[in-house]
């Protein structure tokens, strides 16, 4: 590895040891559908953003619940902190399209139709509203 390439990797590293995200990969939902959860909790407060999510009556409301509560437990585990005294909210989201299933449904006339079965993969990035707490 050349040395622009390790020093830049390096920084990455130490930009994500201050920052408190989670990630989901290979989500079985379509990037649509949880792009419009994604959206509905963008730049939220954590407990505004739980409580939308929870009485949410789509199913990628689930997932990306379990992905805050991840995010915050890795707040925790960082700081030391607990959650609830900080003032987080979410500052990013980020819904990215995943592998695709292809799958074959028959059709009339000896025909065939492609299915394809989509899945995204999701990254949540926490951040507080006052910076003198960290």
């Amino acid at each position: 590895m050349g040395a622009r390439k390790k020093n830049t990797a390096e920084k990455l590293r130490e930009q994500k040891k201050s920052m408190y995200f989670a990630k989901l990969n290979n989500c079985p939902t379509s990037p649509r559908k949880m792009r419009l959860v994604a959206d509905m909790v963008r730049g939220k407060n954590v407990n505004q953003a739980s409580a939308l999510l929870q009485y949410s009556k789509k199913e990628a409301s689930l997932r990306v619940e379990k992905l805050l509560r991840s995010a915050l437990a890795n707040y925790e585990q960082k700081t030391g902190n607990s959650w609830e005294e900080a003032d987080l909210f979410i500052k990013e989201i980020k819904v990215d399209g995943a592998g695709m299933l292809k799958r074959i449904q028959p059709a009339p006339q000896g025909r065939a139709h492609r299915i394809r079965k989509r899945s995204n993969h999701v990254t949540l990035v926490l951040d507080t509203q006052n910076k003198d707490l960290d």
